[in-house]
């Protein structure tokens, strides 16, 4: 390694993007490229980032395969930036491998961060809890300890562990503080700020509450019956504080079922009328008696799903939520109202998003989610940018800059019809 390629890897490993191009603006020998593209995905310039990672990755070859396995883990970070995580991880694993097998720790915990950072962007938290705890984040550099702790926050928030999260936080911004990196403790303190943020809407017996993260975490493992419409389910704690409900009945692929249990409990302890639920729970303003058979036949699946739970009775009029030990019913609105809410949330990051991500991590279909956002738009809720392949697509700026956090809606795919 040649003096001005060792001066430029450490401008970068200190932030410093612009001292590292001056070192090596002019070079397109493949280690420059590779120092070119970070420097310049630092700088937020992603798509020429990818170009030179890319030039630089085909200048190594196989030959020299630990130099190419770093600029795929560079590359695949910066799709991670542009949340491209529609394309196959399985080059940045046989990256990982080959990095473990030259003993290149750091990097390889680097490409594993990734890879989890991925699947908690696409909702699969189990399976990301799971990798994060096979990772031994011992002896790591600030900077990459300040990463590590980031996306446990990240996991902790989208779990709601609260505890957790304050805690990885903390680790996070005293790592940060030791890299001396600006970026890294401008990200800790935005992801702080999501604690102080509006999280969800508290809807009870026609009252309506703002909660942050802490307090959503909290009516969780209450012991009300909660109708989490962030989600898509039933729930209900033990009173003892123990997370996010003892009892949980999802009804993400059961949309009919669960707009009938949101109706009947933002309408407890009353009841709800017939005709109410059919057009709300069918889409129609004409119902007939076919639509008042299948009214019975579902009130009397959602009756066995919630059994443990609840009782549906009939009343003359329509139908009445009765929840088991007289508990209080109270619906879990999303901070954003609408069918797009999830959308809307996987926008709220700042980060320009692809159709086909934007699809993949919500579970639809491409022409689905084209729909919705071209529904968005006209409303002025998000703008794209580009043209084609290369088109992306942002949310505009909050009205007034309070912020909303969307972290609820991410974890499961919402049904947009």
């Amino acid at each position: 390694m040649d003096s001005l390629i060792a001066a430029s890897a450490r401008a970068l490993a200190q932030g410093d993007a612009l001292g590292a191009l001056k070192r090596v603006a002019l070079r397109d020998d493949p280690p420059a490229l590779a120092l070119r593209g970070i420097a310049m995905a630092q700088l937020g310039e992603h798509p020429r980032a990818r170009e030179l990672l890319r030039r630089a990755a085909r200048g190594f070859g196989a030959h020299e395969e630990l130099a190419r396995a770093r600029c795929i883990v560079a590359e695949a970070e910066v799709a991670l930036a542009v949340r491209d995580i529609g394309s196959s991880p399985r080059a940045l694993a046989a990256a990982t491998v080959t990095l473990d097998a030259h003993g290149d720790r750091a990097n390889a915990v680097q490409a594993r961060l990734i890879a989890v950072r991925r699947l908690v962007l696409l909702g699969r938290l189990e399976q990301a809890e799971a990798a994060l705890a096979r990772l031994d984040a011992r002896g790591l550099s600030p900077a990459l300890a300040a990463v590590a702790a980031l996306t446990a926050a990240e996991l902790a928030l989208r779990s709601l562990h609260i505890d957790a999260a304050h805690a990885a936080l903390t680790r996070a911004q005293e790592a940060a503080m030791q890299s001396g990196v600006p970026a890294l403790l401008a990200e800790v303190t935005e992801t702080r700020s999501a604690l102080a943020r509006p999280a969800a809407r508290r809807v009870s017996a026609g009252r309506e509450q703002t909660l942050r993260l802490d307090q959503v975490a909290a009516l969780l493992a209450s012991e009300a019956l909660v109708i989490d419409a962030c989600r898509r389910g039933v729930a209900v704690g033990d009173g003892a504080g123990s997370g996010s409900g003892s009892a949980w009945k999802p009804l993400a692929r059961r949309p009919v079922l669960f707009t009938l249990v949101r109706a009947l409990a933002e309408a407890w302890p009353g009841d709800v009328d017939r005709e109410a639920l059919i057009a709300r729970a069918f889409n129609t303003r004409r119902p007939d008696e076919s639509h008042r058979a299948r009214l019975r036949v579902e009130i009397g699946r959602l009756r066995a799903l919630v059994a443990t739970l609840a009782q549906i009775e009939a009343t003359p009029r329509g139908f009445m939520l009765k929840p088991l030990d007289e508990r209080e019913v109270v619906v879990l609105a999303p901070p954003i109202a609408g069918d797009q809410a999830a959308l809307l949330a996987l926008l709220a990051d700042g980060e320009a998003w692809s159709t086909s991500s934007l699809a993949l991590a919500l579970g639809v279909s491409q022409r689905t989610l084209q729909r919705a956002l071209a529904g968005l738009e006209a409303a002025g809720h998000v703008r794209a940018i580009g043209q084609a392949r290369t088109r992306r697509w942002l949310s505009t700026p909050l009205a007034g800059g309070a912020g909303i956090t969307t972290i609820l809606l991410l974890p499961a795919a919402l049904a947009m019809d």
